[in-house]
């Protein structure tokens, strides 16, 4: 597969993002995504598409909180997608732009 990306690893169009593209994307960081990462991941994108730009860490958290279910927060997220940059790489693998305060 073949995808196009910016300088910084993210889709340049975000709307041919599907869960192989996820999974494209997700090998880099040597992880198989699940049933569960995908409902993250489908979480972010809609938390782009609500509020027009990608989130940082704190809103991030706070929304998936609330939409996937409490029990969510960083460090379950650092650990089950293997990075300590949450915002960064989730934004990435949901086929997003890179958040604006990441560098």
């Amino acid at each position: 597969m073949s995808l196009e990306l910016d300088q910084d690893g993210h889709l340049v169009d975000y709307t041919i993002w599907n869960e192989d593209v996820a999974q494209e994307l997700a090998n880099s960081l040597d992880l198989e995504l699940s049933e569960w990462h995908f409902q993250i991941l489908n979480a972010v994108r809609q938390f782009y598409a609500q509020f027009g730009h990608s989130p940082a860490t704190r809103p991030l958290i706070k929304f998936l909180m609330k939409t996937v279910g409490p029990e969510v927060d960083n460090a379950m997220l650092q650990d089950k997608f293997k990075t300590g940059l949450v915002a960064r790489h989730l934004s990435r693998l949901a086929g997003i732009p890179k958040p604006a305060n990441c560098l």
